[in-house]
């Protein structure tokens, strides 16, 4: 089932009683293209945000369709984000790659969208179609964040706030909500986890990452490049750079780093 309002396209996605109704925007250029551009978001960021709206008027601009959507939970999504697992949010990403992209795919991942693009690859190649991703551009990715990044640093209450409720929060940079961090996301981490062995992704990488990121540290995106065998794989440190990487001049980053992924797609 779907239906459109003012340029959004609604999908139901999963089986109850877990249906989720997921907003999806997706554009073509005037000439048909066999390439498609997918936005895969960050934890709590939604299909609005600066990188993904700058990413729509670059693909209008090389000629290749463009698709960009709202987890459940996000934005103009079903549901609370505290309802989410990777496996659902990735659930909803094959869903909507399913229903709106064409060709050859060019997965645009921010934060932990890079988690859930290379999750996507993994996917595309379980189901013998390791030929659909023409490339992977990774912004300050956090794949397996929850399980590299969190677990091993709980304190003593976080963990006793996991324990008896289920959840821990802790304060957000970008919101003046805590971040809230369930049982759930956190366990269900541990069966998503790219890290634990080789990367193998069958296409080019680019991975763009800030050394002032105050989330993801740097050294987060090298490891990545260690677990990268056999692939055409970028890492571009940005010394001033934040989590973000949202500056004019991050922009022009990522256009040049997509540009020339659809050159060769």
């Amino acid at each position: 089932m779907q239906d459109s309002e003012n340029g959004v396209t609604f999908i139901e996605v999963g089986q109850e009683p877990h249906i989720r109704r997921i907003a999806a925007i997706a554009t073509r250029p005037d000439q048909q293209s066999d390439t498609t551009v997918v936005w895969l978001g960050g934890y709590r960021s939604d299909m609005s945000g600066t990188k993904a709206v700058a990413l729509e008027a670059v693909a209008n601009k090389i000629g290749v369709n463009f698709v960009r959507f709202d987890y459940s939970g996000h934005g103009q999504s079903s549901g609370h984000y505290t309802e989410g697992t990777i496996s659902l949010w990735l659930e909803e990403a094959l869903a909507v790659i399913a229903r709106f992209a064409t060709g050859r795919l060019i997965l645009v991942g921010s934060s932990m969208g890079g988690w859930v693009a290379l999750r996507a690859v993994e996917e595309f190649r379980k189901e013998g179609d390791s030929n659909r991703t023409a490339g992977l551009v990774l912004i300050a990715p956090a794949p397996d964040f929850t399980h590299v990044l969190i677990e091993p640093h709980l304190t003593k209450k976080e963990l006793k706030s996991l324990a008896d409720k289920g959840y821990f929060e802790e304060k957000s940079d970008y919101s003046p909500e805590p971040n809230r961090y369930t049982r759930d996301l956190i366990e269900d981490g541990r069966h998503n986890l790219v890290m634990n062995g080789l990367i193998v992704t069958g296409c080019p990488v680019h991975i763009l990452q800030g050394m002032k990121d105050p989330d993801v540290p740097y050294g987060h995106a090298l490891k990545i490049m260690e677990k990268i065998v056999g692939d055409d794989a970028i890492l571009t440190l940005v010394r001033d750079g934040d989590h973000r990487l949202s500056r004019p001049e991050d922009l022009e980053r990522i256009e040049a780093a997509v540009t020339a992924i659809a050159a060769h797609a």
